[in-house]
């Protein structure tokens, strides 16, 4: 069976812990699609590839290496999405993962829109820019990486800014997406919302 859940959402919304929390529940497979441009910023830093190889030459074992959600990685992976030439050269991964038998979640912040328009089940996950700076901060902190609730804020932003005035694959909700806002929701809460959306459409599609 092939069965598509399409999560997007900006950064700290909580989707990455949706998704996997989907996944599990219905033995479905996961891709976290950030990791392929924190991947493809890791290895510019590394490599001095240009932008478009960098990313064609992105491999899945490129998405297990540590040291991919550091804040320096994550800028530049939010800088590198804002390439057309990058975006495109990740389509095919992310669709060829998409339509894998047994169930597929993938998140990131095109899926519904640009890569899996035909999903069975689309969600925007969603909360307060203050909210979103409070989780990441305490990400960080508890990390042992330096942060201060004001730069991170000032950091969620300008990413926001950047995911959603960019000229190529913007984020926004696609047609027909279920919108979660987890801003008041503790994590349990924000998971039962999403597994009950795709239960239900599991139910309709069976």
């Amino acid at each position: 069976m092939k069965f598509t859940v399409a999560i997007d959402g900006p950064a700290a919304a909580g989707k990455g812990t949706i998704s996997r929390a989907v996944a599990r529940a219905f033995g479905f497979a996961h891709l976290d699609t950030g990791l392929l441009y924190r991947a493809t910023g890791r290895k510019l830093l590394e490599t001095g590839l240009q932008p478009e190889e960098a990313a064609k030459s992105v491999t899945p074992a490129d998405l297990e290496r540590d040291g991919l959600r550091t804040q320096a990685v994550a800028e530049l992976a939010s800088r590198v999405a804002t390439i057309p030439e990058v975006r495109a050269a990740l389509v095919a991964f992310q669709r060829d993962f998409a339509a894998r038998e047994g169930g597929a979640v993938l998140d990131g912040r095109d899926i519904g829109t640009v890569i899996c328009p035909d999903a069975e089940v689309k969600l925007f996950v969603t909360a307060s820019p203050e909210c979103r700076a409070e989780r990441r901060w305490k990400e960080l902190t508890a990390s042992g990486q330096a942060a201060d609730y004001a730069g991170v804020l000032d950091e969620v932003r300008k990413r926001d800014a950047r995911d959603t005035e960019r000229a190529d694959a913007p984020l926004r909700p696609a047609k027909g997406a279920h919108l979660i806002d987890t801003t008041e929701m503790d994590i349990d809460q924000a998971v039962d919302a999403a597994v009950a959306i795709v239960r239900k459409a599991l139910e309709t599609k069976g």
